[in-house]
């Protein structure tokens, strides 16, 4: 009897192929509407394989019911929306797609920081609203990107991306991270600093750390206020990272400048939301790896990680296999 995957969003099938070959597969029917929670926890009752998505929880219950769950791959660089824990004490293997979105994800983070930085969105609205009468020396005047400091707070393979951007744009780089990456220092020129050392002399403040139980609103008030009232905050990683209210307030009393968001506690948000209200804030809907190509990518990895567990080889990233003795 073949395996069962249940895959938790439409996907291009295309991009199928193998996995159809060797075991049964059930697709939820929808690109846009996530799975039901009762839907999902009945699909893992059966199921030998999940593909998830960062949006999916899979947490204990869930889990509650899952006696045949080999594998849990995501389509996603991060897995915080998974009880990896839980998982590991029941055997399953967790997987996830690094690497292939570091740069699309990179090309992105900077995007965002441009565009608050040289008020894009606000310029474009400008225009759509017919409010273009004249022009003058300091319309929509923004704010210089090159050679100015750029601080990035969490520096693992997205953040070297950025770092090397923005050494494109002659920026100083300081970063702040668990260790420090004596390579990204030598072959970028970024300088290890505190957390607090990057938020006191950063001109452009970039969230890209991992979420975890030390780093949750690791962004709060008295981090807002040892930033400059010059400075730009961008964060494409997880809301969680922020508190929300303190960046509102922040944002509102002139404590930092402006700033950009790909990402935001709960998702998805919607327009009366206190952050999208503010003009010094310019927000995107969560599309850091949102490229047709990097989607493939994501899609062919969380493939090959599926196959390859239920096969009872290695798959190409997993979280948990040390844990696993594996």
């Amino acid at each position: 009897m073949k395996p069962y995957v249940f895959i938790t969003r439409k996907v291009p099938e295309q991009l199928l192929t193998e996995l159809y070959e060797m075991a049964e597969v059930k697709m939820w029917e929808h690109e846009d509407v996530p799975v039901p929670n009762d839907v999902l926890k009945k699909e893992l009752e059966r199921a030998d394989g999940l593909f998830s998505l960062v949006s999916d929880p899979v947490q204990s219950e869930q889990l509650s019911n899952c006696p045949n769950l080999k594998v849990i791959a995501n389509m996603a660089v991060g897995y915080d929306n998974i009880d990896v824990e839980l998982a590991t004490s029941k055997g399953i293997v967790v997987c996830h797609t690094p690497d292939v979105l570091t740069d699309t994800t990179a090309d992105l983070t900077f995007a965002l920081l441009l565009a608050t930085a040289r008020r894009i969105p606000e310029a474009t609205r400008y225009i759509t609203h017919d409010e273009w009468s004249q022009w003058s020396p300091y319309l929509l005047a923004g704010t210089d990107v090159h050679h100015k400091t750029i601080g990035i707070v969490g520096m693992g393979r997205i953040g070297e991306a950025v770092a090397r951007r923005a050494k494109g744009f002659d920026m100083t780089i300081l970063y702040h991270n668990r260790t420090r990456k004596t390579g990204a220092e030598q072959e970028i020129g970024a300088r290890y600093c505190t957390f607090e050392e990057v938020l006191k002399q950063s001109d452009y403040v970039v969230c890209l750390a991992p979420l975890t139980p030390e780093t949750k609103e690791l962004f709060d008030e008295k981090a807002f206020q040892q930033m400059k009232d010059s400075a730009i905050f961008i964060n494409a990683s997880r809301g969680g990272l922020v508190k929300e209210s303190a960046l509102v307030e922040a944002l509102k009393n002139g404590v930092i400048k402006g700033a950009g968001l790909d990402v935001f506690a709960e998702e998805p948000i919607r327009a009366n939301h206190p952050l999208v209200q503010l003009p010094n804030v310019v927000a995107i809907p969560h599309i850091g790896s949102a490229t047709v190509e990097t989607r493939d990518a994501m899609v062919e990895m969380t493939v090959q990680n599926i196959v390859r567990t239920l096969r009872g080889e290695q798959p190409i990233a997993a979280v948990n296999l040390k844990e696993l003795g594996v």
